[in-house]
């Protein structure tokens, strides 16, 4: 199995010593776990149900989804194929954030392409300046993401109220039901968003707080970003009973009609 994930994550020269990446079951499995312990990369997982965390990744791997979207419906049998074109494309295209492109970033240079080869005969000189350059280009590119960061934090403030709890207090839990099973009239309207409450146990750093789950619960990961939660005021008069709702790891549960009022029979 090595052989196949292997050069998969790993295609390039280089070895992280840092790697972040969610709670899916390909990266929380004793394969990954063992395979980066060999390499000697530290393994972080993001906060649960927080995408938020990883929100750069997220972003690109939208970017890549239309892509890749737009070469399925031209190669629908070979759309794999077109996968190092669209990572080449990806990392010679202009970012706003950057003002430059991903490979210029990394290597400090433009990429050469078909399309802008050098011409035939022409000398290319490596002056002592070259280390110097690339320090300006350094500094640059920080004070562009700095800037892109501040211009981005701005907007996320205007909607964010900041939530601060503390050991012992009770809180609801987020959850979503899944979609494409038994729905009936507005029943998904009148879900339940949140369900609790439950007691805080631990702060896990500025953001995440770990949960007292009952134990039907057991297989959902007990520590939440501050976004899932929602802080209750008066205990124990606000219970939501969980008894009957299965939860998934995942914070989903399925929806089924608990009466059926009418029904209709519809020909073709």
């Amino acid at each position: 199995m090595l052989n196949y994930t292997f050069p998969g994550l790993y295609p390039c020269t280089v070895f992280l010593k840092l790697s972040l990446s969610d709670r899916g079951s390909l990266f929380v499995s004793r394969f990954s776990e063992q395979l980066q312990i060999a390499l000697g990369t530290n393994l972080i997982h993001s906060s649960a149900y927080h995408p938020q965390t990883s929100g750069q990744v997220e972003r690109v791997n939208q970017i890549l989804e239309d892509m890749l979207r737009a070469c399925a419906l031209t190669y629908s049998t070979k759309w794999d194929e077109c996968l190092p074109l669209a990572e080449f494309a990806y990392n010679n295209s202009y970012q706003k954030s950057l003002e430059i492109a991903p490979f210029e970033d990394l290597y400090g240079r433009r990429c050469k392409t078909p399309l802008n080869w050098s011409e035939p005969g022409e000398r290319v000189t490596f002056s002592p300046d070259l280390v110097t350059q690339a320090e300006e280009q350094v500094k640059f590119i920080h004070s562009n993401l700095k800037r892109a960061q501040s211009r981005q934090k701005s907007y996320s403030d205007k909607r964010r109220r900041p939530l601060t709890l503390k050991e012992g207090d009770h809180v609801y839990l987020r959850v979503s039901p899944m979609k494409g099973v038994h729905r009936f009239g507005v029943k998904g309207k009148l879900a339940p968003i949140y369900v609790g409450p439950f007691k805080i146990t631990e702060r896990c750093g500025a953001v995440a707080y770990r949960l007292e789950l009952p134990p039907h619960l057991a297989a959902v990961h007990d520590v939440f970003h501050v976004s899932q939660l929602k802080k209750c005021l008066r205990v124990p008069e606000e219970v939501i009973d969980t008894s009957q709702l299965q939860i998934e790891p995942d914070l989903t549960y399925e929806e089924h009609p608990i009466k059926i009022l009418d029904q209709k029979q519809r020909s073709t």
